[in-house]
Order: structure tokens, then C-alpha cells, then sequence
């Protein structure tokens, strides 16, 4: 557990918005070093001007979280600047919704791209990194966090291939964090798994590279996404309070860290389902209207 932040290093993915730019402002305030890492460079610029004139050291880079190259250049620059981080936030994350069969093979590509591979090449870059900290410095404390969803917990549908990434990064994760323990104390992992928080998650085609352009959208998909922004911007817990539930959960060492505990209900019906050997449960179970207007959707005429 990081029991203090101040003069650490934190390395932040997917920093110009939502959860990567209020870790930003709290690490700030703590008087930590910030790797600034995102896609997009006007949101980007924004949050160093921001980091630096509240009195933070600063690193931005503009990094495509999915490119190699671009990962090991950005842990070579981190390595270099402040030497081994303490806080890694594998959080650079991108949607794509739409009935599963509908999905192209460049949809699959970006999704999974940024969402499992950015996190892949966070954790192969920076845990040696830690680990050699660590070794050197009885007194050094690391902590990874990667953001998956409820939906790396949950199936529901009409967003499948947002689901295959994010259950990939909670298992990824709960292995890293076994694998921590098997080698080292004082490195750690946790995962974080908002369910719907007004971030610019529901807008994340805007950075879509051109070469993974997207097809005219299907019906599935302008449903899907229209129902994604109306949950994602009602959404009444803010980026700023996850953000500080995932300093909180650092310091206490805490694996989970979810944005509404109470949406738990859903993932323990799947689970009872799985051990029971029954078909899976509803996963609106909690909300079932929600999956009621979505069928009615996709079946209207």
C-alpha cells in the first residue's frame, strides 16, 4: 500500500478526460510527478497546463496506447525523467456497442487494441520497472490500477465486444495482482470497474484512428449508442469521486473499486447462475426496465 504520495511518480493513461484527468488533479495536489499520457493532443495540452500551474512536474506525451512502439518509447521517457513510477493507471479506454455478429473486423481491432492491448503494454513496460525499484528500495511501494467496467463483470448485450475487452482486463488484472504475490510485497495491482459515470467514454469515436474507420452504423448501434449516452450522462456519481475511490482503494491495498457497489446485485445473479449450471441470468436484473426498452427497440418495425 502507498501510504504517502508526495514526490511519487504517477503514470496516466486516457489524462485529458474523465477518470485519467481527476487522478491528474488529486495526484497534483499531493505533490506528485504526473505522466500525462492521451490520444488526443488538445485534450492533452489542456490537463498539463493545468498540472503544471498547480505546481506539479509534468511529462505529457501523445501516445496511442495501442501502438508497441509507442508504449516503450513513452516507458523509456518515464525512465528517464523520474525513473520508476509509483502509481501506473492503465486507464485509456474506448466503446463500440451494436448487436455482436454486426461488429467489423475494425471495430474488434480498435476495441480491443486500446482497451486490452494499452493496458497489456502498461503492465509488461512498468511492472520490471517497479520490480527493480522495488529490489533496490526496501522502503519503494507500487501500485497498478487498470480500468475495466461492470461490464468486465456483467454480459449485457447489444455492446459485446466493449464486454470481451473489459472481462479481459479483470482477469488480466486479478492475475497480475497473483502474480504480484507470489514475487514481491510491495508492488500491487487493483482494478477499477465504474458502471455509469459522465465521462467522455459514450464519445470515444473521435479519437478513432482512420485506418480502423468505422462502417455506416446499424440500427443495433445507433440504439445502442443513444442509450449509452443518455446512462453515461445521467450518470450521478462524478469522474472526481471514482478518481478518489482508486487513491483510496491504493492506500488501503484494496483490489476492487467500483463506482456503484450496489450494482453488485447483477454480478452476483450471474455468478449464481454459472455455479448453479443455469442458463445466464438477466443482466438488468436490478433495472430490468432497461433491457425492456431495449428489446422493444430492436424488434420494432
Amino acid at each position: 500500500m502507498i501510504e504517502s504520495f508526495k514526490g511519487k511518480t504517477a503514470v496516466l493513461t486516457g489524462a485529458g478526460s474523465g477518470f485519467g484527468l481527476e487522478c491528474a488533479r488529486i495526484g497534483a495536489a499531493q505533490g506528485m510527478n504526473l505522466v500525462l499520457v492521451d490520444v488526443q493532443q488538445d485534450a492533452l495540452d489542456r490537463a498539463a497546463a493545468e498540472m503544471q500551474a498547480a505546481g506539479a512536474a509534468v511529462l505529457a506525451r501523445r501516445v496511442d496506447v495501442s501502438k508497441a512502439t509507442e508504449m516503450e518509447a513513452l516507458a523509456a521517457a518515464v525512465q528517464q525523467r523520474f525513473g520508476a513510477p509509483h502509481f501506473v493507471f492503465n486507464n485509456a479506454g474506448v466503446g463500440c456497442g451494436g448487436l455482436i455478429w454486426e461488429n467489423t473486423l475494425a471495430d474488434w481491432e480498435w476495441v480491443m487494441g486500446v482497451n486490452v492491448m494499452g493496458v497489456v503494454h502498461g503492465v509488461r513496460l512498468f511492472t520490471p520497472m517497479m520490480l527493480e525499484a522495488a529490489q533496490k528500495d526496501p522502503s519503494y511501494r507500487g501500485h497498478i490500477v487498470n480500468t475495466a467496467s461492470m461490464a468486465g463483470l456483467l454480459t449485457p448485450p447489444n455492446m459485446g465486444i466493449y464486454n470481451v475487452s473489459k472481462h479481459a482486463v479483470v482477469s488480466l488484472t486479478e492475475t497480475l495482482y497473483q502474480d504480484l504475490r507470489l514475487v514481491t510485497d510491495q508492488v500491487s495491482a487493483s482494478v477499477l470497474c465504474p458502471y455509469f459515470v459522465p465521462t467522455g467514454i459514450s464519445q470515444s469515436h473521435r479519437n478513432r484512428p482512420a485506418d480502423l474507420a468505422a462502417a455506416k452504423p446499424t440500427r443495433s448501434q445507433l440504439i445502442g449508442q443513444a442509450m449509452s449516452d443518455k446512462a453515461v450522462g445521467s450518470g450521478r456519481v462524478t469522474a472526481a469521486e471514482v478518481a478518489q475511490k482508486v487513491f483510496d482503494a491504493m492506500a488501503a491495498d484494496r483490489f476492487y473499486i467500483f463506482s456503484h457497489p450496489k450494482a453488485l446485485g447483477n454480478v452476483q445473479s450471474r455468478m449464481e447462475s454459472i455455479v448453479r449450471i443455469e442458463n445466464p441470468a438477466d443482466p438488468f436484473g436490478e433495472r430490468p426496465e432497461i433491457g425492456v426498452e431495449l428489446k422493444a427497440a430492436l424488434r420494432a418495425a
